[in-house]
């Protein structure tokens, strides 16, 4: 067990989790006071560093991204004194800080934690009830609705309508900015998935902050409500940002026409792909085949093959070719696909073998003599085809410029 106790506050180690304790010194800001004890598993940490100074040191928590929701809604903006995974460390106990920090790199080093974003908050956020007043007005949040009050400083407009309830089912994101320079911060509940483009001084949904001591009490508030919205990093949750360039929290929404928006996710490591309504999708390009399937004389609409479901562009769910053999010219205007699993290895050299480049001594084989029958259409949906098999890896790159050389001999 490894303990440190300092004037800003105590940090205490386990070997499990890290509990850090503000102290009561007059110099501890109001936000660490007013949040209270933390307790931070040890799943939750990145790292831990010591900083030695002039003067003090200063010891420093990272936490994984997507771990703390007070942080997910910050985003860095808080000063250093409200930040409570700081610990300023005088420098007589300077050894002390760092044989703390050697415990909790130990201990993640043979616990294998990674280091990368996690899709679920792994802790619980400021605890509920909670009511904060600061610039225009108070926010209360009680884990099932957020009420809004409003005080002699409200502008009018906004004050006329009264006190303002929201359900957290009605809350799509949250955004928190501080007050910097000339510019006042806000913090705002966002109920659709467009950017609010009201002024925070004149937005019903939103406080506007001026920069006095209690403002950064506002990022517990919006902390409490995005731990109980679904993680930014969860399936189905799209980016958006606000009207002033922040990115807000995300619960999740659903995207045109009812699916999902074409953005992949952290948890599930898809790929978007352009073109698609579901992430980690590929629609068959329209007009093209894709050799490798004997199967003929079946037609389906272009664009329903679903490809492998992770965004990958490889040969695995690829589409047959209707109404023709692989390697031969296309009987007809139209080629339709079907959704197939992976093709089989006979198939792929089937077709490698068809487009290989042909003998020296057989360059007719591969390149007919142009005549006046050549279908230029054909043609172009051939050199498609190449294009494609070169992509997946079927073809090399000197197989795929010979046998596209023999096709644009023919045009």
């Amino acid at each position: 067990m490894a303990e440190i106790i300092q004037k800003d506050g105590t940090w205490t180690f386990d070997g499990e989790t890290v509990r850090i304790v503000p102290g009561n010194d007059k110099g501890v800001s109001l936000l660490r006071r007013t949040l209270g004890e933390i307790a931070v598993p040890l799943g939750a940490l990145a790292g831990i560093s010591f900083e030695p100074g002039r003067k003090s040191g200063r010891l420093r928590l990272r936490l994984r991204d997507g771990a703390d929701p007070l942080l997910a809604i910050t985003g860095g903006r808080l000063d250093g004194g409200s930040d409570p995974y700081r610990l300023t460390v005088e420098n007589s106990r300077a050894g002390v800080a760092e044989y703390l920090v050697d415990e909790v790199r130990n201990a993640l080093l043979l616990d294998q934690v990674p280091a990368g974003p996690t899709d679920r908050y792994l802790l619980p956020g400021p605890a509920l009830p909670i009511t904060v007043g600061a610039g225009d007005g108070t926010v209360g949040f009680d884990g099932e609705r957020i009420r809004l009050e409003w005080n002699w400083k409200t502008e009018s407009a906004k004050a006329s309508g009264g006190p303002r309830t929201l359900a957290l089912g009605d809350v799509a994101a949250v955004e928190w900015l501080p007050s910097a320079g000339l510019e006042n911060g806000y913090l705002r509940f966002l109920v659709t998935r467009a950017p609010a483009s009201t002024p925070p001084k004149y937005d019903p949904n939103a406080v506007e902050l001026w920069g006095f001591k209690k403002d950064p009490l506002m990022a517990l508030v919006g902390a409490a409500v995005v731990a109980r919205l679904p993680h930014p990093y969860g399936t189905g949750s799209t980016p958006v940002t606000g009207a002033d360039g922040t990115r807000p929290v995300l619960g999740t929404a659903p995207g045109p026409a009812g699916g999902t928006t074409g953005h992949a996710t952290a948890a599930t490591g898809g790929a978007a792909v352009p073109g698609t309504g579901t992430a980690g999708t590929r629609a068959a390009p329209p007009g093209t085949a894709r050799p490798g399937d004997e199967t003929a004389g079946t037609h389906t609409p272009a664009g329903t093959g679903t490809g492998t479901g992770m965004g990958a562009s490889t040969g695995a769910g690829s589409a047959t070719v209707a109404g023709q053999q692989a390697g031969a010219p296309a009987a007809s205007g139209t080629t339709g696909y079907e959704a197939t699993g992976a093709p089989s290895a006979e198939a792929l050299a089937g077709a490698k073998t068809s487009l290989a480049k042909p003998p020296a001594d057989s360059a007719a084989a591969a390149a007919p003599a142009p005549t006046g029958g050549d279908d230029p259409d054909a043609l172009l949906r051939r050199l498609r085809e190449l294009g494609e098999l070169h992509q997946a890896g079927i073809l090399t790159a000197e197989e795929f410029s010979a046998a596209k050389q023999a096709v644009l001999r023919r045009l």
